[in-house]
């Protein structure tokens, strides 16, 4: 009988603690990142992924994407944030049982072919996702996610630089906008980049409020 009873007790403080734990977590607020109480919808789009193929609203479906404006041309931002995010993707995955997706958004089209889009992810994580499309696609889905970017220089030239958004935005599993992830502001003239730690923790976050 005092097996049973302890039992239980250890039942029901384990309940507790659980709860208390769920409790707490729906309750805290993202420190770094910007959670939209109020979802934002996502307009049709199609893009094409590093593999050649089309990428689009229903590969967004049943998982959280974390999109951000790249090139591979990249000299700082684009390398950082790909490497921050590696370090928790394995985290990221368990949080939500393998239903999230990291996706980098060409904002070089003219220089980043499906091949080198290709290539280029598999300095990183082969399970990252690259999409690619040309400007008149571009634009209106840039402004529609909020996440804008500019070239910078003469594309004549053989190199020149694209002016992009260092922050990440993070779709819902219908395909909504849900939250923006922001960069880490350092010193002056140090390149704005995405804190793993940090994003990982809002993201426990928000992910606790969102189920």
């Amino acid at each position: 009988m005092n097996k049973l009873l302890t039992l239980l007790l250890a039942i029901v403080a384990v309940a507790i603690g659980v709860f208390a734990y769920k409790s707490q977590q729906q309750q805290a607020e993202p420190s770094h990142a910007l959670l939209y109480k109020q979802t934002r919808s996502l307009a049709d789009f199609s893009l094409t992924d590093h593999q050649g193929n089309v990428f689009n609203n229903e590969n967004l479906y049943g998982k959280y994407s974390l999109f951000f404006f790249g090139y591979t041309s990249c000299p700082d931002i684009c390398p950082m944030t790909l490497q921050e995010l590696n370090y928790i993707y394995p985290e990221l995955k368990n949080i939500t049982n393998d239903k999230v997706q990291v996706v980098m958004v060409s904002a070089d089209p003219k220089r980043d072919s499906v091949e080198k889009l290709n290539q280029y992810m598999q300095y990183f994580n082969d399970e990252f996702i690259a999409v690619r499309a040309g400007h008149d696609v571009l634009f209106p889905f840039s402004r529609n996610i909020g996440l804008m970017y500019a070239i910078a220089e003469d594309t004549n030239e053989e190199f020149y630089l694209v002016n992009h958004s260092a922050s990440i935005v993070m779709t819902n599993p219908k395909g909504q906008i849900q939250a923006i992830f922001k960069p880490v502001q350092g010193e002056p003239g140090t390149v704005p980049a995405i804190d793993s730690d940090r994003m990982l923790a809002d993201f426990r976050i928000i992910h606790s409020q969102l189920n």
